[in-house]
C-alpha cells in the first residue's frame, strides 16, 4: 500500500482529496495546523468507510516542527504521493498590506512547500516512483486585485513545480500543479455571489472540491507517468 500526505486537509478541497485517495487504496496522512479536530474527524470518517488515514498536525512554516512530524511519518514508510494543499488568504491592497500579511501567506505556501517536500524526496527517490501535486490558484496565473501576496505565493509554486519536475524526471517521479478557479465550499468562493460567479465563469458555476480531487487522482495514478511539469487550470474556462 502506497502512503500519501495531503497538507491542508482540514479545508474542503484537502478533505475531498484525502477521501478520494483513501478510496483509491492509499494510506493517507491528513494534515492540519490550527484545526486538528477536523483532520481527526476526517481520519475517523475515512476509517469508517473502509479506508486508511491518520491525522498529523504541525505548522508548515516551522522547520523544526515539520521535520519532527515528518520523521514520525517516514518511520512507517516513504511517502510516495504528496499533495501540497496548505495555503491561507490574508487579502488587502498592497499599498495598505501589513508586513505580517505578506509573510504569513508567502511562508505557508513557499516555505511550507520546502519544509514538507524536501524531507520526503530522498525516500521517494529511493522507491523510484512518486507523485507530487501542488494545489495553487487561478490567482497565481493571472493575478487578482487585493491578493498580491497570495498571487505571488501561488505563482512561486508554479516555478517550483516546473523546476522540481525537471530534477526528478529521471527518477520516476512526476510533479504537477493544479490551479483551481472558484471552488464551492472554500473561503475564496464565499466572497462571490451567484450572479458574480455566472459573470466570471463561462460555465456559469463554481467548481466542486470533488472535481479537484478527481484531477489529483488522475495525476497520482500510474496512467499519468508521462505528465510532469505542468500547471493545469481547472476553472470552468475562466482562462
Amino acid at each position: 500500500m502506497k502512503h500519501a500526505l495531503v497538507t491542508g486537509a482540514s479545508g474542503g478541497i484537502g478533505a475531498s482529496i484525502a477521501r478520494r485517495l483513501a478510496a483509491d487504496g492509499l494510506r493517507v496522512y491528513v494534515h492540519a495546523n490550527s484545526r486538528p479536530e477536523r483532520v481527526e474527524a476526517l481520519a475517523d470518517e475515512i476509517a469508517r468507510t473502509g479506508g486508511s488515514a491518520r491525522p498529523v498536525c504541525f505548522d508548515v512554516r516551522d522547520a523544526a516542527a515539520s521535520a519532527a512530524a515528518l520523521e514520525q511519518v517516514l518511520a512507517n514508510g516513504p511517502i510516495q504521493v504528496l499533495v501540497n494543499n496548505a495555503g491561507i488568504h490574508d487579502d488587502a491592497p498592497l499599498a495598505g498590506m501589513r508586513r505580517e500579511q505578506w509573510t504569513r501567506v508567502v511562508d505557508v505556501a513557499l516555505l511550507g512547500f520546502y519544509n514538507v517536500t524536501q524531507p520526503l524526496l530522498m525516500p521517494m527517490i529511493g522507491k523510484r516512483w512518486g507523485r507530487i501535486v501542488n494545489i495553487t490558484s487561478v490567482s497565481g496565473v493571472v493575478g487578482n486585485r487585493g491578493q498580491t501576496n497570495y498571487s505571488a505565493a501561488k505563482a512561486g509554486l508554479h516555478g517550483a513545480t516546473r523546476s522540481l519536475a525537471q530534477e526528478l524526471a529521471s527518477r520516476g517521479i512526476t510533479v504537477n500543479a493544479i490551479a483551481p478557479g472558484i471552488i464551492a465550499d472554500t473561503p475564496s468562493a464565499a466572497s462571490f455571489d451567484p450572479q458574480t460567479i455566472k459573470r466570471l465563469v463561462p460555465m456559469g458555476r463554481a467548481g466542486r472540491p470533488d472535481e479537484v480531487a478527481d484531477l489529483v487522482a488522475y495525476l497520482v495514478s500510474g496512467s499519468a507517468g508521462y505528465l510532469s511539469g505542468q500547471v493545469i487550470n481547472l476553472n470552468g474556462a475562466m482562462i
